[in-house]
């Protein structure tokens, strides 16, 4: 949810994302930090989304800013990883922490401990969530973050780009994996 704790999205938040953001994404900002909660459904099954979501070493395969990626450790908690930022945002490098990983709920959280940009204590909570669209497998997937607003920016103006980083994300996300899914396609769920 954005500062006025509104959720956005794609599509009408019902009862189902109210209960995962509640159970997944709680964050709780101070006076000087701002948060948000963004959703899309993916028409992909939540195999495929989460092997692209999960692999904490390579973000680049779907989030169109990244150009390159070095990761250190095994992907466990405490995992870290330095990410080179494509010219063009007021940013060139960030260090990020895995904080979270769960393959059997598919939830993903990081954290922001360093780099060259203005995302200060910048965390993230992702979770997939199966889901039936059109009649076939789809996912839907829930992205939280908390980050502090930088001196010189509103609260608002700080959740509008990184909610416009995110959403990018996202679509590039979907984009991927429904490509993915037609090479794997799967019968409607009603005709099984």
């Amino acid at each position: 949810m954005n500062g006025n704790g509104v959720a956005v999205g794609n599509g009408g938040i019902g009862g189902l994302e109210n209960e995962f953001i509640q159970r997944h994404h709680r964050h709780e900002p101070g006076g000087h930090q701002c948060s948000s909660v963004l959703y899309r459904h993916i028409k992909a099954p939540v195999h495929l989304v989460w092997s692209l979501v999960r692999r904490f070493d390579q973000p680049q395969r779907y989030k169109p800013f990244i150009s390159r990626c070095v990761a250190e450790g095994n992907l466990e908690i405490g995992s870290l990883r330095e990410v080179d930022v494509k010219s063009g945002l007021p940013a060139t490098t960030s260090t990020e922490r895995l904080e979270y990983l769960d393959d059997n709920e598919h939830i993903l959280s990081m954290r922001i401990i360093g780099g060259d940009h203005r995302l200060r204590n910048y965390s993230s909570i992702v979770s997939l969530h199966p889901e039936i669209i059109d009649g076939r497998p789809g996912t839907l997937v829930i992205e939280s973050f908390m980050v502090d607003v930088p001196e010189g920016n509103t609260k608002d103006e700080t959740c509008y780009f990184v909610e416009a980083l995110i959403k990018c994300n996202l679509k590039s996300l979907a984009d991927v994996s429904e490509r993915c899914a037609v090479h794997f396609r799967t019968e409607p769920i009603d005709r099984l």
